[in-house]
């Protein structure tokens, strides 16, 4: 991945340019909450959008890129299918309820939300026929292992363009960047501040004070020289401004591996292998 600013991009498998950093809106309320951080992000210079319908938030997201002055084709956005929606009847009617809920055309990237067991398969070669439809230009898959992807690439026709699985220094998962890596299958980052866990390390304190950041710079900083789009949530003007104050020092090799061993196998999510359950107890 070459860094340069907030403007720069990384070519999709399926040669479409994504922007590395975006705004990540999980848990922003619909309305003027979800709507005031998109028109923080735009006026920072982000382009890349992050929601999914099971945010309950995409008619917020809609309606701020419809108030924005900003070309449509020049916002990148992102949304995903829900567990209950799954399988292929299910998934075909999704898109176009999220697309309406949107106000949009078309959506960037589609996005299975976590693989459910038995309809993995099926709710996969519909979102082939979503993307072969022209509804949406990329289409992926979320919070998944080798052997979720190896169901996917095996039956589907069509790779997977990126897999967004939650990232951080205490979760690596450099088995998962490899795989994505060897198979031309970008990677992206949810949970990339640990929900705030992370940021009073010490070792990230460290590395922060010498550059004149703060810790979640640099763990952003970090999530790009690994080549990993990295997707922040905020709500907050001032915090949407600094998670994009990224792009004027480089970690040096040395740090980046030191922030590598912080890696502990630590989710603040669910295990792909266990999420059913998870969901179940909620």
């Amino acid at each position: 991945m070459k860094i340069t600013d907030i403007k720069g991009t990384v070519r999709l498998n399926n040669g479409l340019e994504m922007p590395y950093l975006g705004l990540g809106v999980y848990k922003s309320k619909d309305g003027k909450e979800v709507k005031d951080a998109i028109h923080y992000a735009l006026k920072a210079g982000y382009r890349h959008i992050d929601t999914a319908s099971f945010y309950d938030n995409e008619e917020g997201v809609g309606q701020a890129i419809k108030e924005s002055n900003i070309n449509r084709d020049d916002i990148f956005i992102t949304s995903k299918v829900w567990n209950d929606d799954q399988g292929y009847e299910g998934t075909l009617k999704a898109i176009d309820k999220s697309l309406e809920k949107l106000q949009l055309d078309y959506l960037d990237l589609y996005l299975i939300h976590w693989p459910v067991p038995d309809t993995l398969t099926e709710t996969w070669r519909a979102m082939e026929e979503i993307y072969k439809s022209g509804k949406v230009k990329a289409i992926g898959l979320c919070n998944c292992v080798e052997h979720q992807m190896d169901e996917i690439i095996q039956n589907g026709s069509i790779k997977p363009m990126l897999l967004q699985n939650e990232f951080h220094p205490k979760l690596v998962q450099q088995n998962m960047l490899d795989y994505c890596a060897e198979r031309n299958i970008q990677y992206e980052g949810w949970s990339p501040l640990m929900r705030g866990q992370i940021l009073d390390n010490k070792l990230l304190k460290d590395i922060a004070e010498k550059y004149g950041k703060s810790t979640a710079q640099v763990v952003l900083r970090w999530d790009l020289q690994k080549g990993v789009i990295t997707i922040p949530k905020s709500v907050h003007e001032n915090r949407i401004q600094q998670n994009a104050d990224i792009f004027d020092f480089e970690l040096s090799e040395s740090e980046v591996q030191k922030i590598d061993a912080l890696d502990s196998n630590e989710r603040t999510g669910a295990h792909p292998d266990h999420f059913m359950e998870h969901f179940a107890n909620k």
